[in-house]
């Protein structure tokens, strides 16, 4: 089973050679042998080079030390921890 959550590219300026737009997928998957079970599925990619990038099976708790990670990282930024703007599917 795969199911696609959520997929967009980061904010860094397309034309800046020194680093190349990124992108990023959110999904779950339950086919990875060894994993064992059903895992958050995060994809990190140069855009235009499908296939290359890295894919990280996260378990729950993994998956939660993630979120408050970028939630710290938005705090440190001064946003708020939940924003209307948040896209959830």
């Amino acid at each position: 089973m795969r199911r696609s959550i959520d997929d967009a590219t980061d904010d860094h300026p397309a034309d800046d050679e020194d680093r190349p737009t990124a992108s990023w997928a959110v999904g779950l998957s339950d086919d990875c042998e060894g994993c064992g079970d059903l895992r958050v599925v995060l994809t990190l990619e140069e855009v235009g080079r499908a296939g290359q990038g890295v894919v990280a099976h996260l378990g729950p708790s993994t998956a939660r030390r993630l979120r408050g990670a970028l939630a710290a990282a938005l705090a440190e930024l001064g946003e708020p921890a939940r924003s209307t703007e948040d896209h959830l599917p």
